[in-house]
């Protein structure tokens, strides 16, 4: 397989993982393109490559930016802007891990502190069954967040030799 078919079905399947991921299939494909490129790109660059819209572009790279997955870099004497994505893989998922853990976990995790509140008693079945399995879901998730945590602040060796224990 040639090079650019190699590129073009690697910004493919990112494109189409990343909708597993949490981010929709154009965002994926241009941090993919950003990925597997040697040098930064201009959104033109980006358009360009991917056919997709000014608008689109500019929107996704903004999203990819605030995910901290790609950087502006200013390059000397240029007057456009580059883009750039980070190569480190290991860097790359513990930055997805973060954001995904914000966006998702961090927020289900308050609303189940809301909802273990319930009012009522507690002798009630409906009210025990209520705030068991509330809490149950609480428990799970708040151990998920400390799993997630020490996977962000692992460095890539350690973590895998841990997970390659645990499924031992």
């Amino acid at each position: 397989m040639k090079l650019l078919e190699a590129k073009q079905q690697f910004i493919s399947s990112w494109g189409a993982f990343g909708t597993h991921w949490g981010i929709n299939r154009t965002m994926a494909q241009i941090h993919a393109l950003l990925l597997v490129n040697a040098d930064p790109l201009t959104q033109d660059d980006i358009m360009e490559e991917l056919h997709i819209s000014r608008g689109n572009t500019n929107m996704n790279i903004r999203e990819l930016i605030k995910w901290g997955l790609v950087d502006r870099v200013i390059l000397p004497g240029e007057r456009k802007e580059y883009f750039s994505a980070e190569k480190d893989i290991w860097k790359v998922v513990r930055q997805i891990v973060k954001e995904r853990k914000k966006r998702e976990l961090e927020p289900m995790l308050q609303l189940l502190d809301k909802l273990e509140a319930v009012e009522g008693d507690k002798r009630d079945k409906n009210v025990k069954t209520f705030v068991d399995t509330v809490s149950s879901i609480k428990k799970l998730g708040k151990q998920a967040d400390k799993t997630l945590d020490a996977m962000i602040r692992a460095e890539e060796s350690w973590f895998i030799s841990n997970l390659v224990k645990l499924f031992k």
